[in-house]
């Protein structure tokens, strides 16, 4: 399997229409979320209650709140919001379930059936209802959201890891390494974790969206992200407050939520074409 970054896996992401688009809609919301505060036009944290719940116009594109504060601003913030719980919260989930999946799968059984009951127990657990006990507990912030985050993807994680190296320790060229007197770092280093490492990526890739929508979901039930922090959730929650006057700013805050989810969900269906071809054939056209 090519690893992601290789010319081979891009020219076919490229070729392929839904993996391009997808590449594109994640690349804009990436440098809308590095460059916000030179894209957005206003602080998104000014108030002006002068100017509250305006419609379309060329001072407010997207209108502005019941606090006067611009809409396009906060979505433009909102985005490195999302951002960077999403991709920080499965980042540190993938790289924990990628070192238990290869210590279950390449370690002692009674070590694997520990890693496998305790992962199990986990996975177990209603999502939302680990997550609403985490945040009754510690409290609605940031930290709070990547930590129930982490701690319910990490099960998933590691069995997928899991699965693909018991998969591969029977390889001929493990078996070859093994041969030869190679150290069990060096076999998990460089020839496992390589190996490993695409359909991860294709995962990850796939669960950033379903990150951010559990993100602006809590933060739209004020248990998540705190205002006035910029927040998709915290926008579309605004909107939803004031609907009967001002419904733009529900369809404004809806829209990057519904593009987000597209662009992630075709750049891992992409990337999945990409590195296994084999399973290009069988997706429906």
């Amino acid at each position: 399997m090519p690893w992601p970054t290789s010319p081979r896996a891009l020219k076919a992401l490229l070729a392929d229409p839904m993996g391009a688009m997808g590449l594109v809609l994640v690349s804009l919301f990436v440098i809308m979320a590095l460059a916000a505060p030179i894209l957005a036009p206003y602080d998104p944290l000014a108030l002006n209650v002068r100017a509250k719940l305006q419609g379309l116009s060329w001072a407010h594109w997207l209108g502005t709140d019941q606090l006067g504060r611009d809409t396009l601003s906060r979505l433009i913030f909102g985005a490195r919001t999302a951002l960077s719980i999403s991709v920080t919260a499965t980042g540190i989930a993938g790289a924990i379930g990628l070192l238990l999946g290869l210590i279950a799968g390449y370690g002692p059984r009674w070590l694997d059936a520990v890693l496998v009951l305790v992962l199990d127990s986990v996975n177990a657990l209603p999502m939302m209802m680990l997550a609403l006990a985490i945040i009754t507990v510690i409290g609605p912030g940031t930290f709070t959201l990547i930590l129930v985050v982490v701690l319910v993807s990490i099960p998933s994680y590691a069995r997928l890891i899991r699965a693909q190296t018991l998969s591969l320790r029977r390889a001929e060229f493990i078996l070859a390494e093994r041969a030869i007197g190679a150290s069990t770092p060096r076999i998990l280093l460089r020839h496992l974790l390589p190996n490993v490492l695409g359909p991860l990526v294709i995962v990850l890739s796939m669960d950033i969206p379903v990150v951010i929508m559990l993100e602006a979901g809590l933060s739209y039930l004020n248990l998540g992200v705190k205002p006035p922090m910029p927040s998709w959730g915290n926008v579309l929650y605004d909107g939803y407050t004031s609907i009967r006057t001002s419904p733009t700013l529900v369809i404004a805050a809806g829209a990057p939520l519904v593009l987000a989810t597209l662009g992630f969900t075709f750049l891992g269906e992409g990337l999945r074409d990409a590195l296994d071809p084999r399973l290009a054939s069988t997706r429906p056209r």
